[in-house]
């Protein structure tokens, strides 16, 4: 099972943490299946950018974006080019390191 390293965020995951996933995983599935609450507003149906995530390593293990998520990535706060929606990213073998940016455009955050 790959390894999902969660570089440290202020609210979601104060001092970090290494979660196991199974392949074919969305990083959000596996974030939530972990207890960390990742905001996820569209309920991973790719609606929205809420659970953007920036992946420091592992990028090209997991599968490629589609036009969907490009589309929706262009709207996310702080983007940058290995950002993706943990919603559509979905884990391969290989371990990967991600970053949980510190904003979102997320107007009303709902408790999930």
């Amino acid at each position: 099972m790959p390894l999902i390293k969660i570089l440290p965020h202020p609210e979601y995951c104060p001092n970090g943490a290494e979660i196991t996933a199974p392949a074919g995983t969305s990083i959000c599935e596996a974030l939530l299946d972990n207890k960390i609450n990742i905001e996820h507003a569209c309920d991973m149906s790719c609606a929205c950018t809420t659970c953007h995530v920036v992946v420091r390593e592992g990028l090209s293990s997991l599968n490629p974006t589609d036009e969907g998520e490009d589309d929706l990535l262009d709207r996310a706060w702080g983007l940058e080019p290995n950002s993706r929606l943990s919603c559509q990213a979905f884990l391969a073998q290989t371990n990967v390191t991600i970053e949980i940016p510190k904003y979102t455009i997320n107007h009303a955050k709902e408790l999930h």
